[in-house]
């Protein structure tokens, strides 16, 4: 088995890792699948399943701000100790999920922070889409679970692909870097701030802004 782009696919989609580790993966292999799992696991997520139950109360608070003021993000990413909170790698995680979060925009960490009526709204919206469409209950069932992973990627950090590399998602970047530090490094808790939001304006002044811009 070699480290075509069909591997690379198969590999990935058994592991979770990014496409240049299933790459690399293979050709350490000499392309034997069972033998690249095997490497990716030495490399990071077997160190990741051992640290789940650590605490991560260290870290840093890390501010991003962009457009001249217009707008800015606060999150606070979590390791171990504080020697790690303190080591390059670490930072520039850090600013790359900050970075990431302004680009994005999600709304929760992960799914479990989607409050359960608006998870019952998207659900019901689903079924009675699918509904008119004449599927039968169970595939009902099935189209909807599937949705709803559409859903999470889209609002909740986790599991948004990372802006930087987008064969990751955030979970995953996570998982790699806590398996390159040897800490379990988290995301607790992030706010978003854009200028202007929430306020009403009238349609006058929003295109006078946007011409301004042009």
């Amino acid at each position: 088995m070699s480290s075509s782009t069909t591997n690379i696919t198969k590999l990935r989609e058994q592991t979770g890792a990014g496409v240049l580790d299933c790459k690399k993966a293979l050709e350490e292999s000499g392309g034997d699948f069972a033998v690249a799992v095997d490497w990716l696991r030495k490399k990071g997520i077997t160190k990741v399943a051992k640290r789940a139950d650590k605490v991560a109360a260290e870290g840093k608070v890390i501010s991003y701000i962009h457009g001249a003021g217009k707008l800015g993000v606060l999150v606070e990413v979590n390791c171990e100790t504080d020697f790690v909170a303190k080591t390059e790698t670490f930072m520039r995680l850090a600013s790359d999920i900050a970075m990431h979060i302004a680009a994005s925009s999600p709304k929760y960490v992960s799914p479990v922070d989607v409050p359960a009526a608006d998870l019952e709204r998207e659900k019901a919206i689903y079924r009675e889409q699918l509904q008119s469409e004449g599927k039968s209950k169970d595939i009902i069932e099935k189209i909807v679970a599937g949705k709803l992973e559409k859903f999470y990627s889209e609002i909740c950090l986790l599991k948004q692909a990372f802006i930087k590399d987008e064969h990751k998602t955030i979970e995953y970047l996570l998982a790699e870097k806590t398996g390159e530090l040897g800490e379990k490094i988290t995301i607790r808790r992030f706010v978003r701030f854009q200028l202007g939001e929430g306020i009403a304006r009238s349609e006058v002044d929003f295109a006078h802004e946007v011409a301004a811009q042009l």
